[in-house]
């Protein structure tokens, strides 16, 4: 699909440079430190739900259980996760969704994929994005403008924190398409077996 795929990123790299860093560079510039951490504790808490609900389902029950005690630690005591108290009491942050868990289940990751306004994904993470999505709490919050509001601020929020990232990446890479693709699908293998994946197999000569 490298045909597609390269059209897509264009549209999204477009749609950055026009939309995503200016707003991004805006709120860095407007809200304090302080203020950004709040809003990304605050979605990292909600995160934590299906942190533990993936875990779980791959057999990682103590993670899974971890991950709840965050949720609960942070909302309680961290006033509706805005104050990430779990970490401080030790509590391993995880990253977990549905398409880590087809993965463990053994399902094959599929083409490559570049997804318009989500990016990089394989068709195993694009089923598994539906599950996130539709489980999500954030997408079903209501009314709609409360929805609305909270998705554009979490993608704000996550796209102001890979500010430095992109700079890196626009600097580093000849072929920014081929670098993201094979930064995605080696992050995704990291992901999947929890940081130490398996070697792979030499390719014959």
């Amino acid at each position: 699909f490298e045909g597609f795929n390269r059209a897509m990123y264009a549209f999204n790299d477009g749609l950055d440079e026009a939309v995503m860093k200016p707003v991004s560079r805006a709120y860095k510039a407007v809200a304090p430190d302080p203020l950004r951490n709040m809003v990304r504790n605050f979605f990292s808490n909600i995160d934590d739900i299906f942190n533990g609900l993936n875990n779980v389902l791959q057999g990682k029950f103590l993670d899974g259980w971890t991950d709840w005690a965050r949720f609960a630690f942070n909302t309680i005591f961290g006033v509706f996760g805005i104050n990430d108290v779990a970490s401080e009491m030790g509590l391993e942050k995880h990253n977990e969704d549905f398409g880590q868990t087809f993965a463990v289940w053994g399902v094959g990751s599929g083409p490559y994929l570049v997804l318009p306004f989500f990016g990089p994904y394989t068709l195993r993470d694009s089923a598994g994005l539906v599950l996130d999505w539709e489980t999500d709490p954030v997408v079903r919050a209501r009314p709609i403008d409360l929805r609305n509001s909270l998705i554009a601020t979490r993608f704000v929020s996550r796209r102001t924190d890979l500010l430095d990232a992109s700079r890196l990446f626009d600097e580093a890479s000849l072929d920014r398409y081929v670098f993201l693709r094979d930064a995605y699908l080696q992050r995704r293998r990291s992901l999947i077996y929890d940081g130490n994946p398996p070697r792979e197999p030499r390719p014959p000569e």
